[in-house]
């Protein structure tokens, strides 16, 4: 049996969307509302306030209503990694060219997964490669170097 307890994030997400919504009330006081054939300045903002108070007061009942099994703890690694293909790219890509820097970026990117294989990673990283090297180069002319010599 899962330990369950009150509603967390739907709770928390309701509060903040009926906090907003009461700020843009608050801070939309004076303006003239106006009616839907002529709308005044305060027409729109009151609007979705009143949709953001909508969508606050529902996830709040929900999260008073429905109790949560709680959240999984964050995974870094696949964080970690992805962030680090996507600098490799920006810093390489002049220097190796986009073929050999879209092979890095997407090699290291596999290593965000622990179910990536080896080989399946190599055809993968190629066939993107070759696509990249197409689209952004050949279709596109986009003045990218393709290899570094």
């Amino acid at each position: 049996m899962t330990n369950l307890r009150l509603g967390g994030p739907d709770l928390g997400f309701g509060a903040f969307l009926v906090l907003v919504a009461a700020g843009t009330f608050a801070a939309t006081w004076n303006l003239p509302i106006g009616t839907a054939a002529e709308m005044g300045p305060g027409y729109f903002p009151w609007a979705i306030a009143l949709i953001l108070l909508a969508f606050g007061l529902f996830f709040t009942v929900k999260g008073l209503t429905r109790s949560h099994a709680g959240i999984e703890p964050m995974q870094w690694r696949p964080i970690t990694l992805i962030g680090i293909a996507v600098a490799l790219f920006a810093l390489v890509v002049e220097g190796l060219g986009l073929g050999l820097a879209s092979l890095a970026t997407i090699i290291v990117a596999a290593w965000a997964s622990r179910e990536s294989r080896f080989f399946e990673v190599i055809v993968f990283a190629l066939f993107m490669s070759a696509a990249a090297i197409l689209l952004f180069i050949k279709v596109l002319a986009l003045p990218v170097p393709l290899w570094p010599w």
